[in-house]
């Protein structure tokens, strides 16, 4: 068999249904869609969640707890996560999300303590454990918090 001899199972692929295309057709005039009513209409239709009427269950089920618009959302580094980078280098929010460490939305990066560095490093990070500190300090790094 070669390539150009493939071809799909007889009866696998369907044509899609032609509307309006004449009375002949089985799908002319009104398209499949029913005389009258709402769905017959351009821009007829339900809303999505709409239950014809019924009350929907987003209304239905109990409302609980609170959600803090203010809220903040960290991403998250440890000190083991700096192994990938060279010693005296520059480590900055820039050179984690080019490291692929951190990714997407966010109000700024922590360093957490997890690990240990054995070579110096500067890091400019919005946040930082004490353990952190302590361990890039020991190392011969200097921690800058922008």
């Amino acid at each position: 068999m070669k390539l150009n001899e493939l071809a799909p199972e007889k009866g696998a692929r369907k044509a899609r249904k032609r509307l309006g295309r004449g009375v002949a057709s089985g799908t002319g005039k009104t398209a499949g869609r029913g005389t009258k009513g709402h769905n017959s209409r351009s821009g007829g239709g339900v809303r999505p969640g709409f239950e014809g009427g019924q009350m929907p269950i987003h209304r239905r089920l109990p409302k609980r707890g609170f959600t803090n618009i203010f809220k903040k959302t960290w991403a998250i580094i440890n000190i083991d996560d700096l192994a990938r980078f060279d010693k005296d280098e520059v480590v900055d929010e820039a050179a984690l999300v080019r490291a692929g460490l951190v990714k997407g939305k966010r109000d700024g990066i922590k360093l957490l303590g997890r690990g240990e560095i054995d070579f110096p490093v500067t890091v400019k990070i919005h946040h930082l454990s004490k353990t952190a500190q302590q361990k890039i300090e020991a190392a011969g790094g200097t921690v800058e918090v922008i």
